[in-house]
């Protein structure tokens, strides 16, 4: 491993970055960035040269909406889906998110983070240098801690960094499906205070949804995590519009995040606020679903929009972000540039860190890719391939191809 002090890139094609105002690019071999050529830097005597003659060079990818604390698959919810049932009915019948949560529940930290680790060289491999991690596999005070513990260990072990969310509300489990508003008392009252004592998420997301968690339930639950200082983002909009967006902005949430049943009333709403939408083609993809979120519309009333994976086991199973930026082109009607910049500043910015990661600027982590590719419109004709030659994490080398 070598520290970026140590590194000198040489000859390459071009590199492009993504900032507030855009994305910008230059086929020179200079960093072309916010308007001003920088012609050189004050290197230390490298230890090792790369060679990126014909190369691309941009930021690493940020992938702010994952789910990554599992370990059995729901592959057989795929046939099921194929064979004409929606989310919501296999839900019904047994399926979803509760049927994840016996083998977290079950399993020693050991087993969680060995899974974990193999999980973020994958990312890495498809050149994912930071991902927002939820908890919510667990839906119990202990297993949350336990989920969220996990995270932590495999952020300090691993190259990738690893941005906590605490979900408890993810979902009810079994025992309260009964009697929600328990459950809601529970992660009020005892898993809230434990995880801010925890000291490691830094979010508290719900999933807003009917027949998950009601707007007064989301309220409260938000309102409740905002006092204790943990930052609010939603799952909204992903099958009805029943206010989401409102009470997202009522409480000062970073992020919405879905949107596929998002309503124009909605979307000005979130035009006059400072929410980022952050879509998740690959959930409609996954589910076989014709509603994909109202890409074009959010980004013309100028919303900022960020785009994820939303990687689980069960409605979205894809670690590589090229083949969204592939389904925001061709589901959601983005440009390859404005995808590319969803990728990137707009996802670091919808988890507050644009001022370090998301674009490539003096001062901020050296998190690179390296492509075997010259132009940023090969990224999505590409996606199964990955072209990736190198990636470049905290100013060290990641993956090599």
């Amino acid at each position: 491993m070598n520290s970026i002090n140590s590194i000198l890139l040489k000859n390459f094609n071009t590199i492009i970055s993504a900032n507030e105002k855009g994305l910008i690019k230059d086929n020179k071999p200079y960093l072309y960035l916010e308007n001003e050529i920088i012609k050189s830097y004050d290197y230390k005597p490298s230890q090792i040269e790369i060679d990126c003659k014909g190369k691309m060079i941009t930021p690493g990818f940020v992938d702010p909406h994952t789910h990554p604390v599992f370990l059995n698959t729901r592959h057989d919810e795929f046939l099921m889906r194929l064979k004409g049932m929606s989310y919501e009915q296999i839900a019904i019948n047994g399926g979803g998110i509760v049927s994840t949560i016996d083998s977290v529940n079950k399993s020693s930290e050991k087993k969680i983070i060995d899974n974990l680790m193999l999980k973020m060289d994958e990312f890495i491999r498809f050149g994912t240098t930071t991902i927002e991690a939820k908890s919510g596999y667990g839906l119990s005070v202990d297993s949350e801690l336990k989920s969220l513990s996990c995270l932590e260990s495999v952020n300090k072990d691993h190259a990738i960094d690893i941005i906590p969310t605490f979900m408890g509300a993810h979902a009810f489990p079994k025992k309260y499906q009964d009697n929600p508003n328990e459950y809601v008392d529970i992660i009020c009252n005892e898993m809230i205070p434990k995880v801010a004592d925890q000291g490691i998420a830094i979010f508290n997301d719900v999933f807003c949804e009917k027949g998950y968690f009601d707007i007064d339930q989301t309220r409260k639950i938000i309102e409740c995590g905002n006092s204790f200082g943990l930052k609010p983002r939603l799952h909204v909009d992903e099958f009805q519009d029943i206010g989401g967006i409102e009470l997202a902005i009522e409480t000062g949430a970073v992020s919405v995040d879905h949107l596929m049943a998002s309503n124009s009333r909605s979307i000005d709403l979130l035009s006059k606020s400072n929410v980022i939408a952050t879509l998740l083609p690959g959930t409609s993809f996954f589910l076989n679903l014709d509603d994909y979120a109202p890409a074009r519309e959010i980004i013309d009333k100028g919303v900022s929009v960020a785009l994820a994976t939303d990687y689980n086991p069960g409605s979205s199973h894809m670690k590589n972000m090229s083949f969204i930026i592939l389904l925001s082109n061709m589901k959601l009607k983005m440009s390859i540039e404005e995808a590319f910049v969803a990728c990137t500043y707009n996802a670091a910015k919808s988890l507050q860190l644009e001022d370090s990661i998301g674009s490539i600027s003096i001062g901020k982590k050296a998190d690179l890719i390296i492509w075997d590719i010259k132009t940023l419109e090969e990224i999505p004709y590409y996606f199964m391939d990955a072209p990736i030659q190198k990636v470049i994490k905290n100013g060290k080398i990641a993956f090599e191809a």
